[in-house]
């Protein structure tokens, strides 16, 4: 393309070369010198010079213009179309060899779970096979904890894994420490289980037999990744190790972070993230939470540090010390 360092996706044409073409519509040229800075112009047809002066350039309608770039594009599909077949075309009796030459994997090392009922369909599957460990990483989920259903579904079906034998480790925020739905979960379970809490946790995660794990594929979880690769499932046991050695026990014997200076645990959660710069849903979400009660902590954290705005506490917040200090 002209002027050596000038590039472009495709048929893009930068912000320079745009405001040079807008200019060229209102006042029906410009001067070839002009186009120095977006050469693209040129390239693209978006400019011509004028038939009685060539160092004037007048700017092709935008309709034509237009319509000359959807055929450009529609080529280029049709290229890519034509390619696509004749790659296709050459590894069709490829695969025909490979279906007889080599031995194909029974289960995929990843596989997308198109759905939540996909997704637990496929954990249940697991737990059933399982024997040894099961490891899970339980974000707070309203949806969840007020489904009876799902409870009593996962109860029998952690307490069948407990009875083969297995064993039971989970992590949760700490909000879920006087939950109902964590109160009646351990009180119900018999055998090897222990749970502990922290002030946030990873996303979702779910290890059984160290052999397949499940993490979600979407943002609202609707989807979920099922994981089979030795060395991903490895990477998420030494993650959820590491989080278990940080967290607070919960089941069987809890433990109770002790308060310091009139502040609670939480709200010295809270005060890490308000100095990080989150936004009052951000904490909510992060601490499992609703965002009425992070603001009752946060208010209570301004009033225990004499603090009258939400500049002013993030100042005293750490001229306090407060961050520094173990919990």
């Amino acid at each position: 393309m002209t002027g050596g360092t000038h590039r472009h996706h495709g048929d893009e044409l930068c912000d320079t070369a745009l405001g040079l073409y807008s200019r060229a519509l209102r006042e029906g040229h410009l001067d070839s010198g002009e186009v120095a800075a977006a050469p693209c112009l040129v390239d693209l047809g978006f400019v011509h010079p004028a038939i009685d002066d060539l160092d004037r350039l007048e700017p092709v309608a935008p309709a034509v213009a237009l319509q000359r770039l959807l055929r450009s594009s529609e080529d280029r599909i049709a290229d890519e179309r034509r390619r696509g077949q004749r790659m296709a075309d050459l590894f069709e009796p490829l695969m025909r060899l490979g279906a007889h030459g080599v031995a194909a994997e029974d289960t995929p090392a990843l596989r997308i779970l198109g759905s939540k009922e996909r997704a637990g369909q496929a954990i249940e599957e697991a737990m059933a096979e399982g024997r040894e460990e099961l490891l899970a990483i339980q974000p707070h989920d309203a949806h969840v904890t007020r489904r009876p259903d799902i409870l009593e579904g996962a109860l029998k079906r952690d307490q069948a894994f407990l009875d083969r034998g297995g064993r039971v480790r989970a992590l949760y925020q700490h909000t879920m420490r006087h939950a109902p739905y964590a109160r009646a979960r351990y009180e119900h379970l018999t055998g090897d289980v222990e749970a502990r809490t922290l002030d946030e946790v990873t996303e979702r995660l779910i290890i059984v037999d160290r052999a397949v794990a499940f993490i979600p594929a979407s943002a609202d979880r609707s989807r979920a990744l099922e994981v089979r690769h030795p060395a991903l499932i490895g990477y998420f046991v030494n993650t959820f190790d590491r989080l278990w050695h940080l967290a607070t026990p919960m089941h069987p014997q809890a433990v109770h972070q002790p308060t310091l200076n009139g502040i609670t645990p939480r709200q010295r959660a809270i005060a890490t993230l308000l100095i990080e710069g989150h936004t009052d849903s951000d904490i909510a979400d992060r601490l499992g939470m609703n965002v009425r009660t992070a603001r009752v902590h946060i208010a209570k954290l301004a009033a225990t540090l004499g603090s009258e705005s939400r500049a002013q506490l993030g100042y005293l917040i750490g001229q306090s010390g407060l961050l520094d200090q173990e919990g």
